[in-house]
């Protein structure tokens, strides 16, 4: 059975996992290591404002205003 479990990795590289786990044998792993969370954000606002002029222009089209006018 597959199962995904969140953990912290400190830096001696212990793992610290945020719920409980029961393994009844020795059991494989892969571990995905995951930008921190201030890191993920700077990330998605970067994007989202590398994004706004290229999107931006295709937004603002005469054609995509009537497209969308009877939802205002």
């Amino acid at each position: 059975m597959l199962q995904t479990v969140e953990a912290l990795i400190d830096s001696s590289g212990q793992f610290h996992f945020l719920e409980p786990i029961s393994l009844t044998k020795p059991t494989r792993a892969l571990v995905t290591f995951l930008s921190d969370e201030n890191e993920l954000l700077w990330m998605k606002n970067e994007n989202a404002l590398l994004s706004e002029e290229a999107l931006g222009k295709d937004w603002n089209r005469k054609e995509e205003n009537e497209a969308w006018s009877h939802l205002q």
